[in-house]
């Protein structure tokens, strides 16, 4: 059945001049910050959304400088990220501001009937007829004129696993008391002024645990209607949407060049900032062939499919209504190649198991095209290099059991999964004669070999009138909306 969303209203984030911050590393590729150097009202309310395998955090920082990093939370003492457990250490971050700075009931208030303020009793009444010269009262106003006036501020993205969400609940904890802290505000005062909005099934899930641990308001926000509202917020951000050429595309599925991943990844971190330490190969006359293009100038363009790949795989159709309706999808999806990877490999992460396929060769394990014909099946368009059975080496009746490498059943399954969901969502995209597929989710996490058999799939059953999209915080979409779609009632 398909449902709508709610009467369009003024959000009130200024995304004038935002910039998608560098990344530090390639487990943060999806979840760097973004700088809105235009944006001023106070946001205090944090978005969560808890997924099968991750937990996924969004929050807004103040700060009137740009940060050169995607940590821009440093209050003074910076923290170094890094990987553990496959999942990125959470980075030091600064403060949210807290709403009570902005309330008028908060501004320090005079005692008429004795000459003492409220709050403080300690001072002459000549200093409090020149309330100026209270040094407490003057750091109060003009702390309160800082978060008020200086305009700039960054969303930051952070995510833990599920399966340890207790992790989770110690970073928002600690970020509630820094921002305490920071502000010059009692704790009970931070917290009344921040509210968690939780989605996913994680939000039901861990809803009692979430409010009596962290004692601040809970809100439960629909899942589906949390991702198009994510989707279309996201997709209004410079050099947020993406795509790969098709050239691009198939030198990374045939394998054709050796270093086509590394240069993906290069080039993407160097037009993401306005870099030119990298120059594209061109290998025609009719250059540019292999480019990863960028949204320069985006607008949100519906209609539009979009394949949220998390755990399982939901396909939601959009019209230009901005009604929705999940359409499609399966179970086959991120959790499935954790899991089966789990079990064939050494891998205890998802980053990790990334890495694996990245230096493998699917062919000493899929059963290839060539492998049955000698040869291209040029009648059915099939390329000998064409995938025509995944896994279809490993069993030889009458041979003895060999043994393959995690690298090569890492990457044999990778495309086995990619292929799979690119082919449901082409299909889906037929049926609803929809151009534009927009593939979001923590499964793909930037990752060059995956977004390339997503294009190739979408492209090739298509027969390249469709264009698969991609998104750099891909992950977030639910945990972006549901911070959207609350960022009214905060401002």
């Amino acid at each position: 059945m398909a449902q709508f969303l709610p009467p369009p209203r003024v959000i009130q984030v200024d995304t004038r001049g935002a910039v998608i911050l560098n990344e530090e590393s390639p487990e943060t590729r999806d979840s760097t910050g973004i700088y809105f150097p235009n944006h001023i009202e106070p946001v205090s309310h944090i978005a969560l959304d808890i997924g099968g395998s991750l937990a996924k955090v969004v929050f807004f920082t103040r700060s009137s400088e740009p940060p050169s990093s995607p940590s821009p939370y440093s209050s003074g003492d910076e923290a170094e990220t890094h990987s553990q457990n496959g999942i990125t250490k959470p980075r030091q971050t600064g403060a949210l501001t807290p709403l009570s700075l902005e309330a008028n009931h908060s501004i320090t208030k005079i005692d008429p009937t004795i000459g003492h303020s409220a709050q403080d009793k300690n001072h002459t009444k000549d200093e409090l007829l020149l309330p100026l010269g209270n040094s407490s009262f003057k750091n109060d106003l003009l702390r309160r004129a800082r978060v008020r006036h200086f305009p700039g501020g960054s969303l930051n993205f952070e995510r833990f696993e599920t399966d340890d969400i207790e992790s989770c609940i110690t970073f928002i904890r600690g970020l509630i008391e820094r921002s305490a802290e920071l502000n010059g505000v009692s704790l009970q005062s931070m917290r009344e002024s921040v509210k968690i909005i939780a989605t996913g099934g994680g939000a039901h899930r861990f809803y009692d645990l979430l409010k009596n641990e962290l004692g601040v308001d809970v809100h439960r926000e629909d899942e589906m209607e949390c991702l198009i509202t994510g989707l279309g917020f996201i997709t209004l951000i410079p050099r947020e949407a993406y795509w790969f050429s098709d050239e691009l595309v198939h030198d990374v599925v045939s394998g054709r060049r050796p270093n086509a991943l590394e240069m993906i990844e290069a080039t993407v971190a160097s037009i993401a900032t306005n870099s030119t330490t990298v120059s594209l190969e061109r290998p025609s006359p009719n250059p540019p062939r292999f480019t990863v293009s960028f949204e320069d100038s985006p607008t949100t363009q519906l209609p539009c499919l979009l394949v949220n790949i998390g755990s399982g795989v939901s396909i939601i159709k959009v019209d230009a209504d901005g009604s929705f309706e999940r359409v499609s999808g399966t179970s086959l999806g991120g959790g499935t190649l954790w899991g089966l990877l789990s079990l064939l490999t050494s891998a205890t992460s998802f980053d990790e198991m990334l890495t694996l396929s990245e230096k493998g060769n699917n062919e000493h394990v899929d059963m290839l095209v060539g492998d049955i014909y000698g040869q291209d099946y040029s009648k059915l368009g099939l390329k000998s290099t064409m995938i025509a059975s995944s896994f279809g080496k490993v069993f030889k009746k009458g041979e003895t059991r060999r043994k393959f490498s995690p690298e090569d059943i890492s990457k044999s399954l990778l495309y086995a999964l990619s292929n799979n969901i690119g082919q449901i969502a082409y299909m889906n995209a037929e049926k609803y004669n929809l151009d534009r597929i927009y593939f979001g989710g923590c499964f793909i996490r930037g990752h060059a070999a995956t977004i390339a058999t997503l294009s190739y799939a979408i492209r090739f059953w298509s027969k390249g009138t469709k264009r698969a999209l991609f998104l750099r915080h891909e992950g977030f979409l639910g945990a972006i909306g549901a911070w959207i779609k609350n960022i009214e009632n905060a401002a």
